[in-house]
């Protein structure tokens, strides 16, 4: 059932494909679809995605790696979150990290047939559409936040979010206020490393319908080549956090 529905669908593959055929933005997909249509000279053969991009991974994920949108010419162009926007970009970052630590089993991520597998690892965005300029509006993220709870309420194995980014990490936040649960106050500042542990919703709590949150999240800044190329984030900064995000998974 879509995310305007009282029954949130359980099979990840279902949540998927609804979210592929999502029209709530029509800011966001008109441009979707335009660039699209123009293309960047590098991928004038290339068959544009240009609808939204659902998460992928693995279905019994522990872990959930949420982003800020797609890419115009990453996964807007592949149809996979993270994949496609160039050698170096945030996407083989990413992915080369994820492989240091064990949790994927290739270092880069240029292709949707590229043969890429996460184990122990969902990777999703806060918006789902690639936004102008890379800056979805408010009220962009917030229609997005449905999909985002269908997403976690397919993925029942679920302990910890790492969000990549501020817009990421507040997502997060205002799903689960949404769903019920009570912030630390002050309300939690993103920076990079930093852990905040939230706790459960209990199964069957009234203000939600998926049956419980993950209880850890997790911020670290986003690898967008500005961050990279600058050095406000390097492969050293991820791999700490993904250490302690490793020795802080149970099993």
């Amino acid at each position: 059932m879509s995310p305007s529905g009282t029954k949130r669908p359980l099979v990840l593959s279902a949540v998927q494909t609804g979210i592929t055929h999502c029209n709530r933005c029509p800011r966001l997909r008109t441009y979707c679809q335009d660039v699209g249509r123009v293309k960047r000279a590098a991928y004038r053969q290339d068959t544009y995605w240009a609808r939204p991009v659902p998460g992928f991974g693995d279905p019994a994920a522990r872990i959930l790696v949420l982003g800020l949108a797609p890419a115009a010419h990453g996964a807007n162009r592949t149809g996979r979150v993270f994949t496609g926007d160039g050698a170096g970009g945030s996407g083989d970052f990413l992915m080369s990290a994820l492989q240091r630590a064990g949790f994927a089993n290739r270092s880069t991520s240029q292709r949707a047939d590229d043969g890429l597998q996460l184990t122990d690892v969902y990777i999703a965005a806060a918006v789902r559409c690639a936004p102008p300029a890379n800056r979805p509006l408010p009220e962009e993220v917030d229609r997005c936040l449905a999909h985002l709870l269908d997403e976690v309420a397919a993925l029942p194995k679920l302990e910890m979010v790492i969000a990549l980014g501020k817009i990421a990490w507040d997502a997060w936040l205002k799903l689960l206020v949404q769903q019920g649960v009570a912030l630390p106050r002050p309300r939690p500042v993103f920076s990079h490393g930093a852990v905040l542990h939230l706790g459960t919703l209990a199964p069957g709590h009234p203000g939600t319908l998926a049956p419980w949150h993950p209880g850890t999240l997790v911020g670290m800044y986003h690898p967008s080549r500005q961050n990279t190329n600058t050095g406000t984030v390097t492969p050293a900064m991820y791999d700490a956090v993904l250490r302690k995000v490793r020795s802080r998974i149970s099993g």
